[in-house]
């Protein structure tokens, strides 16, 4: 019983081993192969990913060196001596940030250059005595601004122009000395204009019209340091008051040769016959392309048409009936502006004046932009004010500006601030004329360094200790972004500039990346380019 069990084993195995082996039989080489079908979804996938390695082209390898773009993933990064070309596809560091997972993904548009672009190609032996000034203007200058030397580029060729009796528009970057480029000739024709007798605050003489309350506290504080010098009266009428209170303050004003004046304040004075614009010889729109904009248009077109503007040069010499001469300047002037422009005067009567970084990004200025979700925000920018606060006693450093697109979002951010304790100052338009008064003013006197605020201070303000700009949230519009990024980087700033940008929405991500685009082209901001770059008229 025992040897029967091996043996049958023994059998067993025997038989296995003679029988043929039909699972590994060998096929023919007429016998067709087994097909595996490919889901035709997942051959367009494949086929969709090809074809976009295929449309980058190859890194460019060059030797090691400054950058003009620098991104998270290096393979990203742009050196500074290569430009891509108009139709060159660029691979964007933006490219993936409307997916959820590109959160915290960041990159920066370098400085490639350290002098702001106005005093770049500014030649040493280039002077106010050149332009055509009188010496008393010179003199008044020199008292009022000593640190002023030369003129910058725009100043160069706007103020001959302008005391030619043209009229001007001129378009250029933020921080380069628009401001003195038509205060200077306002002085000088008002010097050449009749006696100082005839002042009055009722019936001024040269009239400044600002978008803002804040722009026109900074206008006249400018403009009345140099009237000082020259025996000219330059008063403010801001915005904000009621009827009663408006009258008293222009009762209250003192005669004066030049109104600085926001459109709403000055629309109740015209309408109620309290100021009048019959003796008017210079107009100027500051900020214009802001003040020619649908929510001032109505009110300008108003005070234009209370205004005695002249045809042509000629008439500004009429002794018994001059006209006015008309002079805008602006940062930004967006496509179209040329069917703004006809309801204001004829385009062809313009001289245009325009600089080479018309609409360009800013190439002195740090920008840095980061793909954070809106519960991120507050974090990081409680992290950067608290960096910039330890650095700033460590050494003496710059201010910073914190923008929102609310005013609520101003209130909101406010009170984390305070949480935090964090020092800082809000401005907002909805605030009253009473607590809205002096508020940059104490910004710009470094009472606090952190000034939490809407687009209202973007616009024409003078900030020369800013350090850092803070894009809470992200700007609606590209000429939004050019005057936020506008308060870093002037024309005598005391500290290099940084503008830091939160991108949030599938909309911010756009705006993005037409800005990394224009930057790594070098070309200037899609959708802004316009018919105010035509060369100067031939003058005789």
């Amino acid at each position: 019983m025992a040897l029967a069990r091996p043996m049958r084993l023994l059998s067993l195995a025997v038989r296995l081993l003679l029988e043929p082996r039909r699972n590994i039989a060998v096929h023919s080489s007429d016998e067709p192969l087994p097909v595996v079908r490919i889901p035709r979804a997942l051959q367009r996938r494949q086929q969709q990913r090809q074809s976009d390695r295929g449309s980058f082209s190859r890194p460019v390898l060059v030797r090691p060196g400054p950058l003009l773009v620098s991104a998270r993933r290096p393979e990203l990064n742009q050196p500074a001596r290569l430009t891509l070309g108009r139709w060159e596809c660029a691979p964007l560091a933006s490219r993936g940030w409307k997916h959820r997972r590109s959160r915290l993904d960041h990159f920066s548009i370098e400085r490639v250059q350290q002098e702001t672009p106005a005093l770049t190609n500014l030649s040493s032996r280039g002077s106010f005595v050149d332009l055509g000034l009188e010496p008393r203007v010179l003199l008044a200058l020199q008292e009022a601004a000593p640190e002023i030397v030369r003129p910058t580029s725009v100043q160069s060729k706007t103020i001959p122009p302008v005391l030619r009796g043209r009229h001007l528009l001129c378009a250029a970057e933020t921080g380069s000395g628009k401001t003195l480029s038509y205060l200077l000739p306002l002085f000088q024709r008002l010097l050449r204009g009749p006696g100082l007798d005839s002042r009055s605050s009722t019936a001024p003489r040269g009239l400044v019209l600002v978008p803002s309350r804040e722009l026109a506290e900074q206008v006249q504080a400018v403009a009345q340091s140099l009237g000082r010098y020259l025996g000219l009266q330059v008063t403010e009428l801001g915005g904000g008051l009621g009827m009663s209170k408006l009258k008293l303050q222009l009762c209250r004003l003192p005669s004066a040769d030049v109104l600085v004046a926001t459109p709403g304040a000055l629309w109740k004075a015209l309408k109620s016959q309290l100021v009048s614009l019959q003796h008017l010889s210079f107009l100027v729109l500051d900020e214009a392309d802001t003040l020619l904009d649908e929510s001032f248009l109505e009110l300008v077109d108003y005070i234009l048409g209370k205004s005695p503007i002249a045809e042509s040069p000629a008439e500004l010499e009429d002794p018994f009936n001059p006209k006015a001469q008309l002079v805008m300047v602006g940062a930004t002037f967006p496509e179209g502006v040329n069917e703004l422009l006809s309801k204001v005067t004829s385009p062809d009567s313009l001289t245009t004046v325009t600089s080479s970084g018309l609409h360009c990004i800013m190439p002195h200025v740090r920008q840095t932009f980061m793909r954070l979700k809106g519960a991120e925000k507050v974090t990081e920018l409680v992290q950067i004010l608290k960096q910039h606060d330890k650095a700033n006693k460590t050494k003496a450093s710059g201010t910073v500006l914190v923008f929102c697109n609310s005013s609520s979002t101003v209130n909101w951010l406010g009170y984390i601030l305070d949480d935090h304790k964090i020092q800082h100052l809000r401005l907002q338009g909805q605030m009253p004329a009473s607590m809205r008064a002096g508020i940059f003013q104490r910004f710009q006197k470094g009472s606090q360094d952190v000034l939490v605020c809407t687009d209202i201070a973007s616009r024409g303000l003078d900030s020369i200790h800013v350090e850092l700009v803070v894009n809470y949230d992200f700007p609606p519009t590209l000429q939004d972004y050019i005057h936020r990024a506008g308060r870093v980087g002037r024309v005598g700033s005391e500290v290099p500039g940084t503008v830091i940008s939160f991108v949030t929405h599938p909309w911010d991500v756009s705006l993005v990346q037409k800005i990394e685009l224009a930057a790594r082209r070098r070309r200037s901001l899609p959708g802004l380019a316009s018919s105010v770059k035509d060369p100067l008229p031939q003058q005789a």
